[in-house]
């Protein structure tokens, strides 16, 4: 489905549920706190502003007595397998965010990816996919990089675990122009990247990735990320403790000099692997 017919049928999909609120008499707050997101989302998916997640979709029929219709129509609108389905909404507000904040614990996050390492990770995690898909995997995430060469780019902070620079994704080729890439993006003021160095010992390290994001008219919020799982959260309490979280991830790196510093040296270390093989 191309960009602009996808949004016009969102925009259908907006319409029906303020058709189906209203018809069930309810507010935007009633049925948010019903389907536990905020009064202030209901709106925004009216609008077709932002994209609910699969559970609340269902959640929003059970309410609504609809009859399946809206997980339906949500099932047959995320038809981009390149995302998986915990992840495609927070790959939509990407798109709408003013500053993204995340914190990497193993592997290089995808706005920063170069296409061969992005390949190596698709690779191990779909050992049996067919080439083509791997491809459409990569193309996908190139496409969401984008989004930091656009003129209206987000501020952009990501803050690694120094195992994401020693964990040799694709070989040591691969890796030293990763590293190259990213020492490049920080260079260019396109990224903030802070390093949290092994030395660093204990700190507030989250069993997966954490991604805040900030709107120019709309709440925070924050997305974690687990094995085959994702949630995106809007709790204000939530985001904030997610914030309170990243702060102190931040406090345990690496100046911003520091950081590229060791960048550089792990992908020098990289090349020298490379030549003495």
């Amino acid at each position: 489905m191309a960009n602009g017919s996808r949004m016009a049928a969102w925009e259908h999909w907006g319409a029906e549920l303020k058709y189906r609120r209203e018809l069930a008499g309810l507010t935007q707050g009633e049925l948010g706190r019903r389907v536990f997101v905020s009064g202030g989302y209901i709106g925004q998916f009216e609008q077709a502003i932002r994209k609910p997640q699969l559970d609340v979709a269902i959640r929003i029929d059970e309410v609504l007595q609809t009859d399946g219709f809206f997980e339906r129509a949500w099932r047959k609108l995320i038809d981009d397998k390149r995302y998986a389905d915990y992840f495609a909404a927070a790959a939509d507000l990407e798109r709408l965010a003013t500053k993204i904040c995340e914190f990497a614990p193993t592997v290089v996050p995808g706005l920063l990816q170069t296409a061969p390492y992005a390949r190596a990770i698709t690779r191990a995690t779909n050992p049996f996919a067919t080439p083509e898909h791997v491809e459409d995997m990569v193309a996908a995430r190139m496409d969401r990089a984008r989004i930091l060469k656009s003129t209206t780019r987000p501020a952009y902070w990501a803050t690694l675990h120094e195992c994401v620079l020693r964990i040799p994704v694709g070989g040591p080729v691969v890796m030293a122009e990763q590293l190259d890439h990213i020492a490049a993006t920080a260079r260019d003021w396109i990224a903030l990247v802070l390093v949290i160095p092994f030395s660093a010992g204990a700190c507030a390290l989250p069993t997966g990735t954490l991604k805040l994001m900030e709107f120019e008219d709309a709440p925070p919020t924050a997305y974690t990320e687990a094995v085959f799982s994702g949630n995106l959260l809007d709790d204000p309490a939530m985001v904030k403790r997610s914030q309170e979280a990243y702060d102190l991830l931040r406090a345990a790196a690496l100046s911003p000099e520091a950081s590229l510093a060791l960048i550089d040296s792990a992908a020098e270390d990289y090349r020298r692997c490379v030549s003495t093989t």
